[in-house]
C-alpha cells in the first residue's frame, strides 16, 4: 500500500509540475491578431511618397527568401517565408505611418536562371504571405 501512496504522489508531483511549467511559458501572441492592430492602408497617403523618403517596411524578396531592409542600419535582416509575418508584428506601430502597407521589390539584376525561378516562386509566396494577413504591398520595380 505505500508503494502505490509513494507512486500515486509522485505522479501527481509530475502532473504538477508540467501544468505549472506550460503555464509559466507565455504564448507569442498571433501575428496577424497583432497584425491586424495597425490601421487599414490607405493609397492616398503612399502612393506618391518618394521610395527614398518611404517609411513602412521595405522588403526585397530574394532567391534565398525575403530580406527586410533595416533602413537606419542600412542592412538587410534575411527571413524565411514563413518568418515574414512574426517578423513584421514585432515592428513598433511608429514603422507603420502609411497604414497595413509594405514596399517590396525583387532582385532581378545580375541572377542566375535558376535564381529567377527561386525569386519568382518567393514572390508569389510573400504576396499571398501578405494578401492573407491584409497588407497591402506597394511593388517597386528593381532598379
Amino acid at each position: 500500500m505505500v508503494r502505490t501512496v509513494g507512486s500515486l504522489a509522485l505522479i501527481l508531483c509530475l502532473e504538477f509540475s508540467l501544468v505549472a511549467c506550460t503555464q509559466q511559458t507565455a504564448k507569442a501572441p498571433d501575428p496577424g491578431v497583432t497584425l491586424q492592430a495597425i490601421p487599414s492602408a490607405q493609397s492616398s497617403m503612399y502612393d506618391a511618397v518618394n521610395m527614398k523618403q518611404w517609411r513602412n517596411p521595405y522588403l526585397i524578396v530574394r532567391a534565398d527568401g525575403v530580406a527586410l531592409l533595416d533602413a537606419p542600419d542600412n542592412a538587410e535582416i534575411i527571413l524565411k517565408p514563413d518568418q515574414l509575418l512574426p517578423t513584421l508584428a514585432t515592428l513598433p506601430r511608429t514603422d507603420w505611418p502609411y497604414g497595413r502597407v509594405v514596399a517590396a521589390t525583387e532582385i532581378t539584376h545580375s541572377v542566375s536562371d535558376q535564381d529567377g525561378v527561386a525569386i519568382r516562386r518567393n514572390k508569389g509566396i510573400v504576396g499571398g504571405i501578405l494578401q492573407g494577413a491584409h497588407i497591402a504591398v506597394k511593388w517597386v520595380p528593381s532598379t
